[in-house]
């Protein structure tokens, strides 16, 4: 069945000769480490051959370069810094409300109201002293009257007359009494209906008088 011829005893290395080629094989390892593997992959040099070589320079680079991939590989990451954003501000000036003017209606020391028919005539007047002010301000309800403000001088000779109109509906204003005695309102209907006229005084005088 096996037909391969069985080799010579004589063409068998000896054991000698196996120790030999051993031993020259890890002579040969050995230089081959010292002078070649260990300066070119580590830049170890113990037997000056690598660096003749040009191996050693080859070796110290790659252990540079690996000591530098390891110093980047365990340095902290540096700290992600997300950069703020303003919100934009909106500035409601919040408009503060306009506030109009309130109008203080006057306040009135004393007023009267008078209903004069057609043809008839009424009087009103203040007791002032010379130099003190009076403010007024009259109106009718319906149709007009004729009117004058006037002063009766004292002596009984005559009157002052302020002011005075025809068909008036009304009137406003203020007067500094001319003299001592009673300044006031006459006020006649020629409108030809019933016509309700109200006064409204203030101001220094001592005393409101209906005259007629």
């Amino acid at each position: 069945m096996f037909n391969a011829n069985l080799p010579n005893k004589d063409d068998l290395p000896t054991t000698a000769q196996l120790l030999r080629s051993t031993g020259v094989a890890l002579v040969i390892a050995v230089v081959a480490l010292f002078g070649a593997v260990l300066p070119a992959e580590y830049g170890v040099d113990p037997t000056g051959v690598g660096r003749v070589l040009g191996l050693t320079q080859m070796g110290e680079i790659k252990q540079q370069l690996a000591e530098e991939a390891a110093s980047e590989a365990n340095a902290p990451e540096p700290a992600t810094v997300e950069p703020e954003v303003s919100e934009p501000v909106t500035e409601l000036a919040a408009a503060a409300p306009s506030e109009e003017p309130v109008e203080e209606l006057p306040v009135w020391t004393d007023e009267v109201s008078l209903t004069l028919a057609a043809d008839e005539a009424a009087e009103v007047k203040l007791v002032m002293t010379e130099g003190a002010a009076a403010e007024y301000d009259w109106s009718v309800d319906t149709g007009n009257l004729n009117y004058e403000l006037h002063a009766d001088f004292p002596t009984g000779d005559g009157f002052h007359s302020y002011k005075k109109a025809r068909g008036a509906t009304g009137d406003t204003g203020e007067f500094a009494a001319a003299f001592d005695g009673a300044h006031g309102w006459y006020w006649r209907n020629r409108s030809g209906k019933d016509v309700t006229v109200t006064l409204r005084v203030r101001g220094d005088y001592s005393e409101v008088k209906r005259m007629m």
